[in-house]
């Protein structure tokens, strides 16, 4: 079966070099000329988006996550696909060799200038950094760092008509001790260094407390600061212009949750989308759209992606359905036609290498794993440190050899066939969904044979020990006969069902009869992600020869 997929693969590799892959289990686009939000459900925190010709691409932030900032690419706002990432590694590379959770990438915002693209982000703990690339896809710069400091986030650059550049932030309190405010300073003309002192530019005070997230646009003569007020779960969006990129703003309240359950709608971009013909020119002198990409916070699943229409027609950019969000609605008219309809990859052959669903929760060591010529996947078992002496099994929140992928849809099931090769008792590997709270379906070897456990760890972000349920016993399909550090191997299919935030597992020997696998387990969010689901492949003995899992593939389906 692996070689017909190979082949199949192979073949349209030959046919078209982007692939078109098609959700399942969520797709926004309705095939009839509407879409229904959220247009990515899964969790790309506090979008940013351009459009740049007849194309539009989206970054979003990754924080410890690695490979970081993803690039995603769409024909018509609706359908999007990973194309890649602008992040290989965090520095200092000391640092996020190890997880960092809830640190690293905050809130980028993507632009094109001049021929390239720039990604700006903010480190809460380090400054305010750039990479930049000729190529969406990449590849990407090495980071720059344009400001050096604690407690700057959110950056968006303008390119001003005259060729100067500014650069508008926000604050965290977590560092800096204030927030609610909005700095604008210049920038050197190429974007890489300052040569201006900020100025307070707008200050939410009580009104707009927690005033965050801003975007920097100049539209009609004015510039435009389009950023969320009044916190995630709570709040509203914002826009406010004046005739100086210094001030001062005047401000109007442009969307809100009103009577809808997208509550908070927050941080997101403003596309404006020209339909020109083959000479660049605007079809009719006027034929345009406007457009607002921004996030919901879905709890356990992270803060998703709503496209809302944007209304200028009394000067200022009403979002959704008169300033309320709206759930279904007409695809842009804009974008070319027709489109086709493609998602984020979920599933994955490893054929080769990695899908660019996947990341780590830290900076890549090749021996964490690698692709193999037989078209599959290993991850070689890490040591897993303990919480110290005293105080049991550590958890999975110190493990950064865990290889995730984001939810992409309220339901679905995820099947995976995979083999356990073990040299040493207590290695072990399997499935996993990771979050604040956690829990795996995983074999750990014990003798000559191999034990069925759910690992399982509430309050892992609190440094709470996990805790280990042993299910069955189960014989191994293979012994090594070499006498120096011989392995056993056990091979066999293991499934998540997750639905409405609770994951239920269960595995089979024959890939057809699933036996289930301890009680469901309710999904809980990271620090500032939602939960991943993925693979785990650790051991409690760091001088013992590495076990491995080979992940042959994994399907996404209803």
């Amino acid at each position: 079966m692996k070689r017909t997929f190979a082949v199949i693969a192979a073949l349209c590799a030959a046919v078209s070099l982007t692939a078109q892959y098609r959700s399942e289990v969520w797709c926004p686009d309705n095939g009839d000329g509407t879409y229904t939000n959220p247009v990515l459900y899964a969790d790309y925190s506090d979008p940013d988006a351009i459009c740049v010709g007849d194309d539009f691409y989206l970054t979003a932030s990754s924080f410890n996550c690695i490979p970081g900032l993803p690039i995603l690419h769409s024909k018509d706002l609706v359908n999007w696909q990973i194309i890649g990432h602008a992040l290989q590694e965090q520095q200092p590379k000391a640092l996020f060799d190890m997880p960092q959770h809830g640190k690293g990438v905050w809130a980028p915002a993507i632009r094109h200038h001049d021929g390239e693209f720039y990604i700006y982000w903010g480190d809460p703990d380090q400054g305010i950094f750039m990479v930049k690339a000729t190529d969406a896809a990449g590849p990407w710069s090495e980071p720059v760092c344009v400001i050096s400091g604690s407690g700057m986030i959110d950056p968006c650059p303008l390119w001003d008509d005259d060729g100067h550049c500014y650069l508008v932030n926000a604050w965290a309190a977590s560092r800096a001790g204030l927030n609610s405010v909005l700095t604008v300073r210049e920038l050197s003309a190429d974007g890489m260094r300052v040569i201006g002192q900020p100025r307070i530019v707008f200050d939410g005070g009580q009104v707009n407390h927690t005033t965050e997230g801003p975007k920097f646009y100049k539209r009609d003569g004015y510039y435009w600061i389009m950023c969320p007020a009044g916190g995630v779960a709570m709040g509203w969006q914002l826009a406010m212009r004046s005739r100086s990129p210094y001030g001062p703003y005047e401000w109007k309240r442009v969307m809100e949750q009103k009577d809808t359950d997208i509550n908070g709608p927050h941080q997101g971009a403003w596309v404006h989308v020209e339909m020109r013909n083959e000479k660049g020119e605007m079809r009719n002198g006027a034929d345009a759209e406007d457009w607002f990409l921004h996030f919901n916070d879905k709890g356990a699943y992270g803060r998703v992606v709503y496209l809302q229409p944007v209304d200028w027609s009394s000067g200022w950019p009403v979002m959704g359905d008169k300033g309320k969000p709206v759930t279904k609605w007409r695809k842009p008219t804009t974008a070319p036609s027709p489109s086709s309809i493609v998602n984020p990859q979920e599933s994955d052959e490893f054929n080769g290498q990695l899908g660019l669903q996947w990341q780590w929760h830290a900076n890549y060591n090749q021996l964490y794993g690698m692709p193999t010529a037989d078209g599959t996947f290993r991850l070689y078992t890490n040591h897993l440190p303990s919480l110290g002496e005293g105080s049991g099994v550590g958890s999975l929140w110190q493990a950064p050899n865990l290889l995730l992928q984001k939810p992409t849809a309220p339901r679905f099931t995820a099947t995976a066939k995979v083999r356990m090769a073990s040299k040493e008792d207590g290695q072990y590997g399997g499935v996993v969904m990771m979050g604040r709270d956690y829990s795996a379906l995983v074999v750990l070897r014990q003798g000559d044979a191999f034990l069925l456990q759910r690992h399982t760890c509430l309050g892992a972000d609190e440094h709470q020990a996990e805790t280990r349920q042993t299910l069955a016993t189960l014989k191994p399909t293979e012994r090594d006969t070499i006498p120096y550090s011989p392995a056993v191997y056990l091979e066999l299919y293991l499934r998540m069902t997750v639905r409405d935030g609770l994951c239920d597992y269960s595995y089979s020997l024959d890939g057809k009869h699933f036996k289930g696998a301890g009680d469901p387990f309710t999904m809980k969010e990271g620090k500032w992600i939602g939960a991943k689901f993925g693979f785990v492949a650790e051991c409690s003995d760091r001088t013992a020869n590495r076990g491995w899992l080979d992940v042959d593939w994994i399907r996404v389906t209803k």
